[in-house]
């Protein structure tokens, strides 16, 4: 008998063990991330989740077994979280595959490429595990600015107007390699031979495309050639990363977001010696960018500057002011800047950055090449934006400071970081609430990119349209 009682309570230990084990992780929250990219879902849990993955190409889809836990409320929420326009997925599917293990089948609207990964608790966050899918199949950036331009300069019912952006092509996850050739030959090779009557010859070459003078019947009284100026704005944090907030809960990644579309539409407008200028946002919407994949897109679309838009905190609501910041290859400029420049290089671990990828390992090391000029020109570019933001606003430094902010190590682009003004501040944040003060500064930064382009012409590069 009392064998048999120790063998009850042994098992019922036995039993509460397996019990803990099979719901040990409690699911906290579960977020969607649409972008062009690719699309992100997240899982948020107390403890860490082990998943098996296994992707179906036809039809596309990637079903996901999360072991040590039962199907709850939480995870049934991701189902209606799918928005129709995200690019990338279809629908989420949900359910309890076997005891103690859940399976997700994410149906997709095209062939992606998953990763897969678990990132360990960090600021705000516990354990997270993480499905990116890249589609295998994107539009080249460069080639939508451009087709934007022609559609522009085609007059009005114009058979040279292009009807619609190329259609995508294949890169490999997440994205193509920063020093790829200009692309853009063959597409306005193939958009010239549409408006002309007479083809034109094949080229030898895309450099030798976009550099020989192109213009259709319509376009052929211009005799020069025009040379698009291209700005990346990189709106900091976003996605997973919502980057500093201010006491009354406003998120930087909102108010920067917002500034980079005011500051994208004055681009838009504006010329540079007779050249049209184009905004290209490192993102446009709500989804987070790896550091080192804001600066390969600048490089993607051969941009002539960088600019890359903040809002700062400190630990106390007193400090206040705009500052921008250059890169420094020495240390910092002040121990705020070394301080700010440590914050900002962290938004990888807070966004969710998957380190076990090659390519992030790869683009880090071109963090290594930039140069004494690039910093120069930064430093150019900063001085006449800080002087133009100190028209609308208080500066929290005279001058343009020094720091080795990752963003800003494009070797081959002049890149400043601007923040906008301290959101820890509850003046400075109702400030960048405010739509008036917003159009204000982007106001400012314009004429700051102006002036620069006044003192400082583009040089000529082989990617005239």
């Amino acid at each position: 008998m009392r064998r048999r009682k120790l063998l009850q309570s042994g098992s019922l230990v036995l039993l509460l063990g397996r019990a803990h084990i099979a719901f040990g992780a409690t699911i906290l929250a579960v977020r969607v991330w649409p972008a062009p990219d690719y699309s992100r879902v997240t899982i948020e849990s107390d403890g860490a989740l082990q998943a098996r993955h296994v992707f179906v190409a036809n039809p596309p889809r990637l079903a996901v077994d999360i072991e040590g836990i039962e199907l709850n409320p939480a995870l049934r929420e991701l189902v209606a979280k799918v928005r129709s326009d995200d690019p990338t997925i279809a629908g989420i599917r949900v359910g309890q595959n076997t005891p103690g293990v859940v399976r997700l089948v994410l149906d997709l609207k095209q062939a992606a490429q998953p990763q897969v990964f678990s990132l360990r608790p960090v600021a705000a966050y516990q354990h997270r595990l993480v499905f990116d899918l890249y589609p295998t199949l994107v539009t080249d950036p460069l080639e939508t600015l451009i087709a934007e331009r022609l559609r522009e300069r085609a007059p009005a019912g114009s058979a040279s107007a292009p009807a619609a952006v190329p259609p995508p092509a294949a890169v490999p996850p997440p994205a193509a390699a920063a020093s790829e050739p200009d692309p853009l030959g063959a597409l306005i090779a193939q958009r010239d031979a549409r408006a002309s009557a007479v083809p034109p010859a094949a080229p030898a070459s895309p450099a030798a495309v976009a550099s020989a003078t192109r213009a259709s019947p319509q376009l052929a009284a211009s005799a020069r050639t025009e040379r698009l100026i291209i700005v990346a704005l990189d709106p900091g944090h976003g996605g997973e990363d919502p980057g500093a907030i201010g006491p009354g809960g406003t998120r930087e990644k909102d108010v920067v977001l917002r500034l980079a579309h005011l500051l994208r539409d004055r681009i838009n407008s504006a010329s540079v010696n007779g050249n049209a200028m184009r905004a290209y946002l490192t993102r446009d919407a709500d989804f987070f960018v790896p550091l080192h994949v804001r600066v390969q897109k600048a490089r993607r679309v051969q941009a002539d500057l960088l600019v890359s838009l903040h809002a700062d905190a400190f630990f106390t609501p007193h400090p206040q002011g705009a500052s921008v910041f250059a890169l420094s290859q020495g240390g910092a400029s002040s121990s705020a800047a070394r301080w700010m420049a440590d914050k900002e290089n962290k938004a990888d671990l807070v966004g969710g950055l998957n380190v076990a990828t090659k390519d992030a390992e790869v683009q880090r090391a071109l963090f290594d090449m930039s140069t004494t000029a690039q910093i120069k020109d930064s430093l150019l570019l900063g001085g006449a934006m800080l002087g133009e933001i100190g028209r609308v606003g208080k500066l929290h430094k005279p001058r343009v400071e020094q720091a080795s902010f990752a963003v800003l190590k494009a070797p081959d682009i002049p890149s400043v970081l601007v923040e906008a003004a301290f959101i820890s501040n509850p003046d400075e944040e109702a400030k960048l609430n405010s739509d008036a003060y917003l159009q204000q500064l982007a106001d400012a930064l314009m004429r700051g990119i102006s002036r620069y382009f006044a003192r400082n012409p583009p040089l000529a590069r082989n990617r005239a349209i």
